[in-house]
C-alpha cells in the first residue's frame, strides 16, 4: 500500500483493510485509491476513488487525459463510462487489490457508506456534515451556450453567486475554467447528472438543492438574498 499524508484519513481503515489495494492515498478526511469501471464497448475507465467519514463517495474521472469529469457520485461515474447495465456500481466499479479488478461490494471500503444509508445519516448534509448542493447552470450571453458550475465548496458557491448576479456573463467570466465559447456545450445527456447522492438524474430533492446556508451565503455580500439570511440567522 502506497500511503502519504496522514490525517484523519488514516483512521478510516485498518492496515488489513487496504492491504494490496492499488493506488491508496490517506488525506486529511478520506482515503483515496485507483478506480475503475469497465465497459465492453469503451474499455476500462479509470479515476481515483475518495471515501469519507460520512459515506460519501467521490470519484474524479482519468479516462482520458482531457476528461474533466470532477467529484462524480459512483452511479455518475458507472454512466460516464458507457457501462451498459448502469445502476449496478456497487458491483461494476472496482480496485485493484493484488493486481486484480475487485468489486466495491466486495471490499470493505463501503461500510462507512452502508453506515450512513442504514442510520439515515446526512438528509441534505454532505460529507464533514455540511450541506450539499447540485450543480448549476448559467447561459452565456455571447454564445447561448449553457456552463456548469459545481458548488463543493464555499469558493465553488461564490464564483456561482457572483456569477448569477452579473447581468451580461459570458464564458470569459468563467475564470474557475479553461472554457470559451468556441466550446461546446455538454450534451442533454450530461446535463442531467448534476451530483445528487440520492439519484444519479435527480430533478431536484432535499439531498441537492439548498435554499440558503453558510455554505452559499457570504457576510460581505450586499445582495438582498444574503443580507436577508444572515439578518434571520441572527432573529
Amino acid at each position: 500500500m502506497a500511503a502519504a499524508n496522514g490525517g484523519a484519513g488514516a483512521a478510516l481503515f485498518s492496515e488489513e483493510e487496504l492491504r494490496e489495494v492499488s493506488g491508496v492515498r490517506l488525506g486529511e478526511d478520506f482515503v483515496e485509491m485507483t478506480c475503475g469501471c469497465t465497459s465492453h464497448r469503451y474499455g476500462d475507465a479509470v479515476g481515483r476513488l475518495r471515501v469519507f467519514p460520512s459515506g460519501d463517495l467521490e470519484i474524479s474521472c482519468e479516462c482520458t487525459l482531457g476528461c474533466r469529469e470532477d467529484k462524480l457520485t459512483p452511479a455518475a461515474f458507472e454512466k460516464h463510462s458507457g457501462k451498459e447495465t448502469a445502476g449496478k456500481w456497487r458491483n461494476t466499479i472496482w480496485v485493484m487489490v493484488q493486481g486484480e479488478k475487485v468489486p466495491l461490494s466486495k471490499t470493505a471500503l463501503l461500510k462507512y457508506y452502508y453506515l450512513a444509508h442504514k442510520s439515515g445519516n446526512g438528509s441534505h448534509k454532505g460529507r464533514n456534515g455540511r450541506p450539499s448542493h447540485r450543480d448549476e447552470f448559467i447561459r452565456c450571453t455571447t454564445c447561448g451556450k449553457e456552463r456548469r458550475f459545481r458548488l463543493r465548496s464555499k469558493e465553488e458557491c461564490r464564483v456561482y453567486h457572483d456569477a448569477l448576479a452579473k447581468v451580461n456573463w459570458t464564458c470569459a467570466d468563467l475564470t474557475t475554467d479553461r472554457v470559451t465559447c468556441d466550446d461546446d456545450e455538454e450534451r442533454a445527456s450530461r446535463k442531467v447528472l448534476r451530483g445528487c447522492s440520492r439519484a444519479t438524474s435527480c430533478t431536484g430533492c432535499m439531498k441537492c438543492v439548498c435554499f440558503g446556508c453558510e455554505t452559499c451565503r457570504f457576510k460581505d455580500c450586499d445582495c438582498q438574498t444574503c443580507v436577508d439570511f444572515y439578518r434571520n440567522l441572527k432573529e
